[in-house]
């Protein structure tokens, strides 16, 4: 939240001077404006005379020392500095409800699989009776989507950004019980660069660990016949997911009337990755979006329409869940919040990351993640 600024209002000739003094030797000068909205109360247009790194590192700090947060934008050939009255100053984390979250998760992953993919009854004695069976795909799963959100978290940490610890998210009775992992922000990254690396740092370290899982799933795994007849679940193949599974078996499946049965670490490790790729989608505030804004700048809120009216033609045509996906990312993360330094660009390595990231996203697609056989 802003704090407001609770020393007593200064002069205009005060504030220009102040501002002109902060300046000095880091940007030129062409106008000064005093905003009567509170929340630009000072802008300032010019040319800088340094790199916008440089700049931003020299005046944030004297920014805050003033009690306002600097922002640098781009407009036209100018830069504007601007000067928000207040600083963010975010509240500590709450570690209780993160372990309750947690606990909470572990238990309804746990039981989900037990009863919908291992018990052949849905009851507490099935429940209790294959109790033991769940833990390989309860860890291997909730191993992958933690290590996920501890990358955002300790690169957010890494480069100043307020974050909140990783929440698990239980949801009981849904196809592995549970909704994912999330992390929030309480702060805005200083520039593109930390952007860029706390998005792609989650998905990169997730799937440090979701592939060897995929792998030694599938290795435990074994090929047979498809039932011949219906009421059974094929999980759908990602560019990606099926390469490793010609890594293992040395074919293509489905194939020739069989598939792999499915070990649950190999289950796991494809609900990781399918959770995975759901993030890397160029949208909004999801990981891949925060990459796409870290190297299109405002041009990505195009790839967010993109995405939006995608997944609506692949919900209509391909598989409904898609709609639900494309409603979620209307509503709830279509939206971008901008860095605090709107101004700095990448260099070669970091675009050739953010190109990674999204060519991870197309190998990790998967457009039609189930298909139930009646």
């Amino acid at each position: 939240m802003f704090d407001p600024w609770t020393e007593p209002q200064l002069s205009a000739s005060a504030e220009v001077e102040w501002a002109q003094r902060a300046l000095r030797g880091i940007m030129t000068i062409e106008d000064i404006i005093l905003g009567e909205r509170r929340r630009e109360a000072l802008r300032v247009r010019g040319r800088l005379l340094v790199d916008a790194e440089e700049a931003y590192e020299r005046l944030a700090p004297v920014a805050r020392a003033r009690g306002r947060t600097l922002l640098l934008r781009r407009e036209g050939e100018d830069i504007l500095a601007i000067f928000i009255e207040g600083v963010i100053r975010p509240e500590p984390n709450n570690r209780w409800v993160p372990i309750l979250l947690a606990i909470l998760t572990v238990i309804s992953v746990h039981t989900t699989y037990v009863l919908l993919w291992v018990s052949d009854e849905f009851s507490l004695a099935g429940l209790w009776r294959n109790l033991g069976k769940g833990w390989p795909f309860t860890l291997s799963l909730l191993g992958i989507l933690l290590t996920h959100e501890l990358g955002h978290y300790f690169m957010a940490r890494h480069h100043g950004v307020a974050v909140t610890l990783p929440y698990l998210i239980p949801f009981p009775m849904s196809l592995f019980g549970t909704m994912g992992a999330v992390i929030r922000m309480k702060d805005i990254p200083p520039s593109r660069r930390a952007m860029l690396r706390i998005g792609a740092a989650g998905p990169l370290a997730g799937l440090l660990v979701a592939v060897p899982i995929t792998l030694i799933g599938l290795s435990l795994s074994e090929v047979g016949p498809l039932p011949p007849e219906g009421g059974y679940v094929m999980e759908g193949n990602s560019l990606l997911y099926a390469l490793l599974k010609i890594a293992v078996f040395g074919r293509f499946l489905p194939s020739g009337g069989e598939d792999v049965l499915l070990h649950a670490m190999a289950l796991a490790g494809w609900a990781g990755l399918l959770v995975t790729s759901f993030n890397l989608m160029p949208a909004g505030q999801l990981d891949g979006g925060h990459v796409a804004y870290a190297l299109w700048g405002r041009w990505a809120r195009y790839a967010t329409w993109g995405v939006i009216g995608l997944l609506v033609v692949l919900g209509l045509v391909v598989w409904q869940g898609w709609l639900i996906w494309a409603g979620l990312v209307f509503f709830f993360a279509r939206q971008q919040v901008a860095p605090l330094n709107d101004v700095s660009t990448l260099s070669a390595g970091e675009k050739a990351l953010a190109v990674l990231i999204l060519a991870l996203f197309v190998l990790m697609f998967t457009p039609l993640p189930l298909k139930i056989v009646a």
